[in-house]
């Protein structure tokens, strides 16, 4: 073993406690786990004398091997409540040992940026940013607690046994980002729970093989994306749970779950395009049930849902479904789901209500199936020129476009009884009184109202008076119930057909 370089007093004590992987104990930390994100950090670190400072270079030194450890030991650097001079960078070296710092204050960001390491831990401390791209962790990386003045950079990197922000405070430096993870790799869990994020969280292509955990988290990004993660796979489970708020656009736009995705806190993004945009995902449970309606517009267009879990009373006002299919849906409100199509900022898409007519019809409600229908019918004649909305609202108020055929008999029983009445009190004159059988006041009325006769009585009376346009309003009526109800029964079949 060469001699040692020259060290202060405080140094020596890390030196040589490395052999065994001791902590050195420079002063106390604070644990205490209910306490705001950051908090348990040090806040006065920049104060610490010489007697608890160690230099960055020298923890350095001894993660890359200046100090032979011996055989049968287990060296690492392990220290609690230090204050770390100068700046921590080992930029593509290989790193043998685990770090481990605890409630300690880091004058500089640390960089790490593409070395191979085993764990590194960074917890309850105080530092200006942290920066490991593409970075090989044979182990985890953990800056739980800490309090982080500046982004943290982790893309491409990969950890063997998880990322873990639970309860850490990260205020981006660049103005964008807080945390910067696209195309990251982790193969166990990636826990952020309870942590506090001012700037985006970006996870876009990554892949998180241990399930993601958000509960309580808080991410602030105004206006901006406040999670970036398109494309992102889960493997497990994605919880935006327990009180989880986000301030900003929440942006899973083509990613993979796995397992459950469940969203149960607070989203809030009006001034952005989008404040939910799940679009072109593949989900194969979602729980959409937060705790108040999402401020700004929600699209799960072109989604892919196994399970829809959610409640009408936390239905955003704007939301998008056009392209979305799901195989169940789950939650109460199953009647007020024509509502829930209706919703789209962009006006009507006629595949929301296909899709809802399809799941009532697997799931035994044929009547909820026909009614979708023709609330879809309703809502395009709104997109119709004049002619063709004049057409359709007589269409909805004889048959309802076909799926209220009862309706033509109700038009046809008052308009017969209508005729009954007035014809008997105010019968035609025979055209042949000779020739022609007797007058019925029911029976001729019945043949006013059908395209052809079926009684012989109107082609032997001829009414006088204003009762003739009585009679011509009949017939009149009795062309368009007919009509009516061929084109509603053409649609069906058409519609049955193609099924």
């Amino acid at each position: 073993m060469g001699r040692s370089p020259r060290l202060t007093q405080a140094e020596h004590k890390l030196w040589n406690a490395f052999r065994t992987g001791e902590f050195v104990e420079f002063g106390p930390v604070k644990t205490d786990p209910g306490r705001k994100a950051g908090e348990n950090a040090p806040d006065d670190g920049d104060t610490w004398g010489p007697e608890r400072s160690i230099r960055a270079k020298v923890i350095g030194w001894l993660l890359l091997g200046a100090h032979d450890a011996g055989a049968g030991s287990a060296p690492a650097v392990r220290l609690r409540g230090a204050r770390i001079t100068g700046r921590l960078s080992i930029l593509g070296g290989t790193i043998q040992h685990e770090l481990v710092l605890s409630g300690c204050h880091l004058d500089e960001p640390v960089q790490l940026t593409g070395s191979t390491t085993r764990t590194i831990r960074l917890t309850d401390c105080h530092f200006p940013g942290f920066s490991g791209g593409g970075m090989r962790v044979a182990g985890h990386l953990s800056l739980s607690g800490s309090n982080i003045t500046g982004t943290v950079r982790v893309s491409r990197a990969v950890f063997e046994s998880g990322l873990w922000l639970g309860g850490t405070k990260v205020t981006g430096d660049d103005g964008k980002w807080a945390l910067y993870a696209n195309a990251a790799v982790v193969d166990s869990g990636t826990y952020m729970r309870n942590a506090d994020f001012t700037g985006g969280v970006g996870l876009v292509g990554s892949r998180l093989n241990g399930g993601f955990s958000l509960e309580g988290a808080t991410l602030r990004n105004p206006g901006k994306d406040a999670l970036t993660a398109d494309n992102l796979v889960v493997e497990d489970t994605m919880r935006c749970t327990g009180g989880f708020l986000a301030e900003g656009c929440v942006r899973l736009r083509g990613a993979r779950i796995n397992g459950t995705f469940s969203l149960d806190g607070v989203v809030r993004s009006p001034d952005t395009r989008y404040a939910l945009h799940m679009s072109h995902s593949e989900i194969r449970e979602v729980y959409l049930k937060p705790e108040e309606p999402i401020d700004g517009v929600v699209t799960l267009a072109h989604a892919t849902f196994g399970t829809l879990h959610d409640q009408p009373r936390t239905w955003p006002a704007k939301l998008r479904l056009n392209g979305l299919t799901y195989e169940r849906l789950r939650g109460s409100g199953v009647r007020k789901r024509i509502d829930w199509v209706t919703r789209d900022p962009e006006g009507f898409r006629p595949q929301p209500y296909e899709q809802l007519a399809a799941w009532y019809l697997r799931d035994g409600n044929e009547a909820l199936a026909r009614r979708t229908q023709l609330a879809k019918l309703r809502a395009r004649r709104q997109t119709q020129g004049l002619g063709g909305r004049a057409w359709g609202r007589l269409l909805d108020m004889a048959v309802g476009y076909g799926y209220r055929p009862w309706l033509a008999g109700m038009w046809f029983t008052l308009l017969l009884a209508a005729g009954t009445v007035v014809f008997g009190l105010n019968p035609p004159r025979a055209l042949k009184p000779a020739e022609s059988p007797d007058f019925h006041a029911f029976a001729y009325t019945f043949d006013l109202l059908l395209p052809l006769s079926a009684f012989g009585q109107r082609d032997h009376f001829d009414p006088a008076g204003w009762t003739q346009w009585l009679a011509y309003g009949l017939i009149v009526s009795g062309w368009i119930l007919a009509t009516a109800l061929i084109a509603g029964a053409t649609r069906i079949l058409r519609r049955s057909s193609a099924g």
